[in-house]
């Protein structure tokens, strides 16, 4: 039987359950996540928010309390997502995991490189020219002087050096799979997390700098 293509309705519902679904198994990972913004492709906005010329259209939360407001209960979750079925989905960093963010063709590289070695990578999700690298947070009352907070825009000074690269840990947040992105392809997976221990981020780290460089 020859398949029917979906029509632009059809496309949206059918990412709005794979959005749901995925939230959802970000909880049973222990993931917290709140609802992000969405990318508009058509009118004079580009970002479902309320700020007018929007930085980065649908790659922020909804809400400015989203620190507080994000969590892992299914019910809540669904209820947000029943509400509003395309908003995209914000993980926090700095909780159960920190994400290193680099340029797509270092990432590539870096990942390929960890293959080559039999290197287990963890979670890996390409957000249009970026690649993102789940990792362990090193947010630890032991080491509570050995970690920062990191803003979007750069690094923490020991990576200043590394063009590209951020380590988003505590304080930030990274958009996650399957959400749209501004050009209207959704964020996904490389290597989809499994609920496995995640990296040590000092060893993904050498790694990622040296395909940096």
């Amino acid at each position: 039987m020859v398949g029917v293509p979906l029509t632009r309705r059809g496309k949206r519902r059918a990412h709005s359950r794979q959005m749901i679904g995925s939230v959802l198994e970000y909880a049973a990972l222990g993931w917290a996540s709140c609802p992000g913004a969405r990318p508009l492709q058509t009118g004079s906005r580009s970002c479902s928010c309320d700020r007018i010329g929007c930085p980065d259209p649908g790659a922020h939360p909804l809400s400015r309390a989203w620190q507080m407001q994000a969590t892992t209960d299914p019910a809540l979750l669904g209820h947000w997502w029943q509400r509003d079925p395309e908003a995209n989905v914000i993980l926090p960093t700095g909780r159960v995991f920190d994400v290193f963010d680099v340029p797509r063709a270092a990432g590539l590289a870096a990942l390929a490189s960890m293959d080559s070695i039999g290197s287990t990578p963890g979670p890996v999700a390409v957000n249009g020219d970026r690649v993102l690298f789940y990792v362990g947070t090193r947010n630890a009352s032991d080491d509570e002087d050995e970690w920062w907070s990191c803003p979007l825009d750069y690094g923490p000074s020991t990576i200043e050096e590394t063009p590209g690269l951020r380590w988003h840990c505590r304080d930030s947040y990274v958009l996650a799979p399957p959400s749209l992105l501004s050009t209207g392809s959704p964020g996904s997976w490389l290597r989809s997390p499994d609920g496995r221990p995640l990296p040590d981020p000092l060893r993904v780290l050498d790694l990622l700098a040296d395909a940096c460089d």
